[in-house]
């Protein structure tokens, strides 16, 4: 009943600055990410409201050599039918198809995936979400095998597949000494449903308004 989030979304989206301009000139190509350790299951993948971050995580991979220009692109998103990790009740939901999952994988005797550190990772946040995407993309797959189901077998169905997955996370060192708030904290979004993504921009600075607003109205006066 209250899945859908009703509001227009600001997200920020890392890369290569080629990858951006290609983003803001031609929208229909995206690319989205199937890494077997998304922390959010697979889609596209933005931070929420948080140009910083975005520009923070380009520039880490321009540092290792995996971007050749750091850049940021915007998106403005509207994130419907929504799998929300900080509701109570998708919370619940995703514990169920892991019990369900863990199951299965027991039946056909293979191990199921871990969380697993970065090799010297100073803050063991766990980088590599290997079990939280098998399972995320367990729930997925269940999901649209029943609405599958119901619309050849009825012709209709109640059943909604999930447009986009959001979470908080912790992350990071603390933000000062004995601080329970880390540096890296952040939302993020993974978008399953492409036409939730309703256009790319590229972010503006921002500008002085004080430095401009000192400038324009003490002239004024001196005046």
């Amino acid at each position: 009943m209250y899945s859908n989030r009703p509001n227009l979304v600001i997200g920020f989206h890392g890369c290569d600055k080629s990858t951006r301009d290609a983003l803001v000139h031609h929208p229909q190509n995206i690319k989205i990410s199937e890494e077997s350790y998304d922390w959010l299951g697979h889609g596209f993948y933005l931070w929420e409201n948080n140009f910083e971050r975005a520009r923070e995580w380009a520039e880490q991979r321009a540092k290792q050599g995996r971007f050749k220009e750091p850049g940021v692109v915007g998106a403005v998103i509207d994130l419907g039918h929504c799998c929300d990790f900080m509701d109570s009740s998708h919370i619940g939901m995703l514990k169920t198809y892991y019990e369900h999952m863990a199951q299965t994988y027991k039946e056909i005797s293979v191990p199921l995936p871990m969380n697993r550190d970065v090799a010297r990772h100073v803050y063991k946040d766990e980088l590599l979400r290997e079990l939280d995407c098998a399972v995320i993309e367990f729930m997925h797959a269940e999901i649209c095998s029943d609405y599958k189901n119901e619309i050849e077998t009825r012709g209709i169905t109640n059943i909604k597949m999930f447009d986009s997955v959001r979470c908080a996370f912790i992350e990071g060192g603390p933000a000062f000494k004995g601080a329970g708030i880390r540096e890296k904290n952040h939302i993020q979004i993974c978008i399953r449903n492409l036409n939730s993504i309703k256009g790319f921009f590229i972010p503006r600075e921002n500008l002085d308004f004080y430095s401009w607003s000192l400038n324009k109205y003490l002239q004024l006066e001196n005046n």
